[in-house]
């Protein structure tokens, strides 16, 4: 029997692998005002967020903004620090024996849920069975798949009970999961909002309406007192959070601002601690505003993806039509005359800052933007579209001002090169998230960010049985190579095919690797621009008087 063991206590982490001993020193994540600060009066943090949140419910939430907030109101095992490291949460400590198929997380007996209640083992047991009941729709029930959780995948499908799920409760402070392969990092999943735990009884009393404020019971470091859907959200300090003392943001609060240029201009009023850099304009800003005007790099990849599905466009399902779209897409015009954020023009789909990847060279990506501008104009003629049979579609994107941009270049492109007719098309979020969720698109904007670090958290997205495979991609032999590689020695190689796979076919355009581009107030302390994965906790956060 393997045995990986994680004690923490505060202050330092110390890890017993497999027989080998490490030793490494993790500060426990607080907010610590360092020498010389002054804490503000109004501890109020506001930041802008592009549109409003479907969902505050952790099992059924799937996007990054929904889940910062999540992070606010609920805890799970595990969360992260400024720099990405992984510490505890409701978890203590955790072990994996049977060579990393059995895991056993230890539980803090100090956590509490907002109405007082101890936080248990049997919160978790309830909140994973719920995520893979076919009855809750979780849009992330694919998440819990790929956790390789026994029976997870049966219960997803309806072949199973969800309390045959392979996690149980040995004691209200002991959680075991057994898993049908290894996963060393098994443990990073569950810093994921739907692993998060739940209180049942809220749930079964309230239904769909136990997300209100009125109604929520949450266990994490603040409360929701407002939300409005397209306005605002409100969340302040829960005095029953385990680590309350540690805490030092009173308030958070989010105002929902479509226009980007308009959020900097309230920005710069001093309406707000945080809004995003506007698109194109860092380069200047980071002259201007150099103490206020960040860039740092993200754990996420732009894209467009394509309808493939049955009752995808027939332009589409021709594999020349998306290559030559793809091939005339002029990558390094958009990061540095569009965008202006640093971003790495892409064609893989998995970026460079994944933990242990190595991105492949794909044929492709090695060309000159010539000689791909020409073989995307004889590909295009060879599926039969030219200027007696053009190739119209409709792009979409979801709101937003720096989307649109994007989307206006990449038609421009489009159009001068090959003579296509792109339509473009917007929706707000929530519509565009049903509109790509049914395929009821033929070509959408898309963006990724890890959900943990490592490649499988992206590569596993264009698997056939995968929930977000929005465009119904499906190859078997790529399904071969994601599958493989959890179990492989050698990973890397598995994934080099997959990205060589992903080329060769495009059912995606890779646009860009993301940076983080954002204005910071210089009172804000503790935002983790060097979390790869921009996990953010506000309970880490912190404002200081600035003369």
């Amino acid at each position: 029997m393997t045995l990986l063991k994680t004690t923490f206590t505060k202050g330092a982490t110390i890890a017993l692998l497999a027989g080998a001993t490490a030793l490494s020193s993790v500060s426990a994540q607080a907010a610590t005002p360092m020498a010389g600060e002054t804490l503000a009066a109004d501890q109020t943090y506001t930041y802008r967020m592009l549109d409003g949140i479907p969902s505050l419910d952790p099992q059924i939430v799937e996007d990054v903004t929904g889940s910062e907030i999540i992070r606010d109101l609920f805890e799970g095992l595990t969360n992260q620090d400024a720099k990405g490291n992984l510490i505890p949460g409701v978890a203590m400590s955790w072990e994996a024996s049977e060579g990393n198929t059995v895991y056993t997380f230890n539980l803090r007996k100090d956590s509490k849920w907002s109405n007082g209640e101890t936080v248990t083992a049997g919160d978790f047991v309830y909140a994973w069975r719920r995520a893979v009941d076919p009855a809750t729709g979780s849009p992330y029930s694919w998440y819990m798949d790929i956790m390789s959780i026994v029976n997870g995948a049966d219960i997803i499908a309806g072949d199973k009970e969800p309390s045959e799920l392979g996690v149980v409760a040995l004691d209200d402070f002991t959680l075991q999961v057994t898993l049908t392969k290894a996963l060393p990092y098994f443990a990073d999943m569950t810093a994921h909002a739907t692993t998060f735990p739940t209180h049942q009884a809220t749930i079964e009393k309230h239904g769909s309406e136990w997300t209100k404020p009125e109604n929520m019971v949450g266990n994490g470091a603040y409360t929701l007192t407002e939300w409005k859907l397209k306005e605002t959200t409100t969340r302040v300090r829960n005095p029953l959070y385990w680590d309350d003392a540690n805490t030092i943001l009173d308030k958070v609060v989010t105002l929902v601002i479509s226009d980007e240029n308009v959020a900097f201009t309230r920005y710069k009023a001093g309406e707000m601690d945080r809004t995003a850099v506007p698109t194109g304009q860092y380069p200047d800003l980071a002259i201007s505003m150099p103490d206020e005007t960040f860039k740092f790099p993200r754990l996420c990849t732009y894209y467009y993806v394509f309808n493939v599905s049955d009752s995808a466009p027939e332009a589409f399902k021709d594999v020349r039509v998306r290559k030559a779209l793809s091939y005339a897409m002029d990558r390094d015009v958009i990061v540095e005359k569009v965008t202006k954020g640093g971003q790495i023009p892409a064609y893989t789909y998995t970026p460079g800052a994944t933990a242990g990847f190595k991105v492949p060279s794909v044929p492709y990506g090695e060309w000159s933007q010539a000689e791909r501008d020409a073989k995307a104009v004889e590909l295009l003629a060879e599926a039969g579209y030219g200027s007696d049979n053009p190739l119209t579609f409709e792009l979409l994107y979801n709101t937003s001002e720096g989307h649109k941009k994007i989307a206006i270049a990449v038609a421009a492109m489009w159009k001068q090169k090959l003579g296509v007719e792109a339509t473009l098309a917007n929706e707000e979020w929530k519509t565009f998230l049903e509109t790509r969720n049914t395929q009821s698109f033929s070509i959408a904007r898309s963006g990724w960010c890890g959900d943990y670090n490592e490649a499988s958290t992206f590569l596993d997205l264009f698997d056939s049985k995968h929930g977000n495979n929005d465009g119904l991609y499906s190859n078997p032999a790529y399904d071969k190579e994601v599958r493989a590689a959890s179990s492989s020695a050698n990973a890397n190689a598995h994934y080099t095919t997959a990205e060589q796979i992903l080329a060769d076919e495009m059912p995606l355009i890779p646009v860009y690797h993301y940076t983080g581009v954002v204005m910071l107030k210089p009172s804000l302390k503790g935002y983790p621009i060097e979390n790869v994965m921009l996990k953010t906790y506000s309970k880490d956060m912190y404002k200081i008087e600035v003369k």
